[in-house]
């Protein structure tokens, strides 16, 4: 009994020394400080002291946090920095939450990403009269005769008096929307959503209450959406069209979806202000092209250049000889060339379509609710990232889309407005092929078809059959032999412009000019006389199309979009169409065959639809 007291005694002695130790150490330091601080008074202690020195012990205990500070920080940059085959590998392993592998893959992205972007950050986006808007000026091509070696043929082409005739006065019936400007805006009344502007971030409460709702304060989407009417998708010289570019390039994407329908993948894209856009993605080449059809399909040393830099374009695939019109591959670049055409023929019927350089993890992945397309994504033996979502064809783990390593270039297209607020009708095209492998159409095989369908309303009044030979000229200078339908606005009846959606098809044989995609013209042998001038205006030196074609397409962020051949194949087209045009004129007069429908003396449209 004696001997267990005597033991608790000893434990008990043994812990407040241990306490006492271990308070005496936390206080030492702070009474060595101040006693530092007290020698350096008048009154404190007359040992020699330096000033601003510490004690021995302070200063191995500062010395100690430093090392345990740099040691930590070893630590952390050491696993901030992972091998970019291991970040990428981490994808194989999908878990249950889409936004998984966010922050694993950051620090690879901006480091894969930044010299990309760097680089074409300095490209400026299209202008309205061939000016550069943001960053650095874009290369010219080569100057016509009698012009200065900086001259812009495409802001020449723009001042010319065709590209200024004005369109007729528009009424309510005449545009697609009705702003009414009465109507103010209040966060409040709008689940408190918020209203973003163009930088992305929310407008105050109080300044919104203050502010009418006008056609400026909207998004740049739906400022396109309300400047469309009966005659254009688009005005000339509208700053909207510039805007919307842009925003097309530099907004954030919100969430990602597969498009029903088509034979190839598509996504939509919703942004951060509430706009949509159709995304087609790059098409890899699998270096079988250059392998079987050789160099006059391929340029080789444009390929070993964009081989060295780590992004294999594939501006040189063109449609193989064996391909069917219905099977042939769909180009982003194609898009955006379609965009830039229609524009310079002053049809304005495509809607606005940017390239883009897309990061398939970021941008796509971690923002789709799509479980079918999240699904699709993998990781290839080269360590990039591919998906290849659902379609009709194409759609499987051999035509997988592959980023280099995870970035991918593709078109957006600025979506039309929703069918709920502006329905469209889809028409089927006269001319439409039979997309059988042995079949022939009916026009294929009758040379007297186009008198049918002149017979046949809508195209036997109005200028609906004009607008079908407008997409007839638009189509055989692209290539494309895909236009099975085509729609135009409900509300505007038979009396409006058709839209030219999908041109996906078009640019795929520079070397091969498609004689079957002109005969409705050769055909019927009408044209209007604004598209004839045009035509006329464009086939000269000084407005030669290939020239402000490539200084147009300059301006996407992409280019360059289309090679040499391409370019050079749409003067020998547009001469083709000139020709077909003078032998209809030879054989029907030149009062049967061109159609007034501007009077380019007063600017103005001579006739209303």
């Amino acid at each position: 009994m004696i001997m267990f007291r005597k033991f608790r005694v000893l434990l008990l002695t043994v812990f407040l020394v241990a306490c006492t130790v271990h308070i005496m150490i936390d206080l030492l330091p702070k009474l060595e400080k101040t006693s530092g601080a007290d020698g350096g008074g008048d009154g404190g202690c007359q040992c020699t002291h330096h000033g601003g020195a510490e004690s021995p012990s302070w200063a191995k205990q500062e010395q100690l946090q430093q090392q345990q500070q740099q040691q930590q920080q070893r630590v952390g940059s050491a696993a901030g920095a992972w091998p970019d085959k291991h970040a990428l590998r981490i994808l194989q392993d999908f878990s249950s939450e889409p936004n998984s592998n966010h922050s694993t893959l950051q620090s690879r992205e901006k480091s894969a990403g930044a010299d990309r972007r760097k680089a074409n950050e300095h490209k400026p986006l299209i202008g309205a009269a061939g000016e550069a808007s943001g960053g650095r000026t874009a290369t010219r091509p080569r100057a016509g005769p009698g012009r200065g070696a900086s001259a812009s043929r495409l802001a020449a082409l723009f001042e010319h008096p065709l590209y200024k005739i004005a369109p007729p006065p528009l009424t309510e019936q005449d545009t697609l929307f009705n702003v009414n400007t009465d109507i103010r805006f209040y966060p409040k009344a709008t689940e408190e959503q918020g209203w973003h502007g163009e930088d992305g971030n929310t407008r105050d409460e109080v300044s919104a209450r203050e502010v009418e709702v006008t056609s400026e304060l909207y998004p740049n989407w739906l400022r396109f959406h309300v400047g469309i009417n009966r005659y254009e998708l688009y005005a000339r010289h509208n700053p909207v069209l510039e805007a919307l570019l842009q925003d097309l390039l530099t907004q954030k994407i919100t969430s990602v979806a597969m498009k029903s329908g088509g034979t190839q993948l598509k996504l939509i894209m919703t942004f951060h202000n509430y706009g949509q856009a159709l995304f087609k993605p790059m098409k890899d080449d699998k270096l079988g092209g250059i392998a079987q059809y050789g160099l006059p399909f391929f340029d080789r040393s444009y390929f070993v250049k964009n081989l060295e830099i780590g992004l294999l374009q594939t501006r040189e695939q063109q449609t193989p000889p064996d391909f069917f019109y219905f099977s042939d591959f769909e180009r982003h670049n194609a898009e955006v060339a379609a965009f830039h055409l229609d524009r310079i023929l002053d049809f304005r019927r495509v809607p606005p379509v940017a390239g883009r350089l897309v990061n398939m993890t970021r941008e796509i992945r971690d923002v789709t609710r799509d479980k079918k397309l999240w699904k699709t994504f993998f990781i290839s033996p080269a360590n990039n990232v591919c998906f290849y979502g659902e379609c009709s064809y194409y759609c499987s783990t051999e035509h997988a889309l592959c980023g280099k390593p995870d970035e991918m270039e593709g078109s957006l297209a600025a979506f039309l407005p929703d069918l709920s607020l502006a329905k469209r009708k889809t028409w089927r095209n006269p001319w439409r092929r039979s997309y059988h492998k042995r079949k022939k159409a009916e026009w294929e095989v009758d040379p007297d078809y186009c008198d049918e369908v002149k017979q046949t309303p809508p195209y036997d009044r109005g200028t609906r059959l004009l607008d079908v030979m407008d997409m007839t000229i638009f189509d055989f200078l692209m290539g494309n032999m895909d236009r099975h339908h085509y729609e135009t606005f409900e509300k505007f009846g038979n009396d409006t412009f058709i839209i030219h959606l999908d041109n996906g098809r078009g640019f795929g044989k520079h070397y091969h000019d498609e004689m079957s995609i002109l005969v409705p013209l050769s055909q019927c042998c009408r044209v209007k006389k604004s598209t004839f001038l045009r035509l006329q205006l464009l086939a000269k030196e000084e407005y030669r199309l290939s020239a402000v074609m490539e200084e147009s397409l300059l301006r996407d962020r992409l280019s360059p979009l289309l090679i040499r051949p391409h370019l050079e194949a749409l003067d020998r087209r547009l001469g083709l169409v000139l020709q077909a045009l003078a032998n209809c004129v030879e054989k029907e007069g030149y009062g049967n065959v061109v159609e007034e429908d501007v009077d380019v003396r007063s600017g103005a449209h001579a006739a209303h639809r």
